[in-house]
């Protein structure tokens, strides 16, 4: 089979610089400046855009640390950490949906011209510095993380990247027979594309999953997105679907993380939450699967 040839071309998109990587199977778009948020990805054999945004309306705008989660422009994709709750953590006040989600990242360019797309943040409360790189290789795109502590003692973390899916007719949730058990016959995730949660929205999570894997995908369209990753590294899938019990929105989110909780109080206390010792890092892998 004849390789693929991977680009990433830097572009303006509503007065920011987006990033867009693609070949002929996928694309995907990055705003480093608004947390390096992932606000397209699209299958280019079926032309199917996966990512949602409110109304069909996609409006790039800044936010400020404090603002809620829900004041954001909602678009596509967003990395969550330390915490996905508000909370007090160790005299540290912990925003809505972490640090990562409304801050710049910085980009790294000694690897742009490789097709790699490196960036990297320094949260401004926790003792962090968080880097994601992400590299194309056919129909799969391959997410490396790495967290740093600089602080020099044990810290404890969340993280669970935060994708807001868009849901057509047809579409069914794929899961591993050992992760739909851990589910407590929840009965909306067997029909998420026009089931309504008894309160318009819902979240659940699975854990721990002996099984890293969890897929949308559309016989009828022959379209399907998998997440993929090492249950060793994260052995929690949380699943979100919102039929207008939140702000009115519809979408759906599958999310790999490392904790049975929003909150990281709560995780913590439940000693279900990622550690990082002093002055160490660690690190993990995600891939997204796009198209059969």
């Amino acid at each position: 089979m004849k390789a693929l040839t991977n680009h990433l071309a830097t572009r303006q998109f509503q007065g920011f610089v987006v990033h867009v990587l693609n070949n002929d199977e996928v694309e995907l778009v990055v705003v480093p400046e608004l947390g390096a948020k992932i606000i397209s990805l699209k299958n280019l054999r079926t032309r199917r855009e996966w990512l949602w945004h409110p109304k069909d309306n996609l409006k790039l705008f800044k936010n400020q640390p404090s603002d809620d989660f829900s004041a954001s422009p909602l678009i596509g994709m967003d990395e969550c950490l330390p915490t996905i709750l508000p909370c007090d953590w160790r005299g540290r006040t912990l925003p809505d949906h972490g640090e990562a989600w409304n801050q710049p990242w910085q980009v790294d360019q000694n690897v742009l011209q490789n097709g790699v797309l490196t960036v990297s943040i320094q949260l401004k409360t926790s003792p962090f510095i968080f880097q994601r790189t992400i590299e194309l290789h056919g129909n799969e795109v391959r997410f490396s993380y790495q967290l740093s502590n600089l602080s020099e003692r044990e810290e404890s973390f969340i993280w669970a990247i935060h994708p807001l899916l868009r849901l057509t007719a047809g579409d069914k949730l794929d899961l591993p027979d050992s992760t739909r058990e851990l589910l407590n016959g929840e009965t909306w995730i067997d029909d998420v594309a026009s089931a309504v949660p008894e309160k318009g929205c819902a979240k659940v999570f699975a854990g721990p999953v002996s099984e890293g894997w969890a897929a949308i995908h559309n016989e009828k369209q022959g379209d399907r997105l998998e997440f993929a990753w090492d249950p060793a590294e994260n052995n929690t899938v949380g699943l979100w679907l919102t039929r207008g019990g939140w702000h009115g929105h519809h979408h759906f989110a599958i999310e790999p993380t490392n904790a049975n909780d929003d909150s990281l109080v709560v995780a913590t206390q439940r000693q279900h939450s990622g550690t990082v010792a002093g002055n160490s890092s660690v690190a993990w892998q995600l891939s997204l699967r796009v198209g059969l």
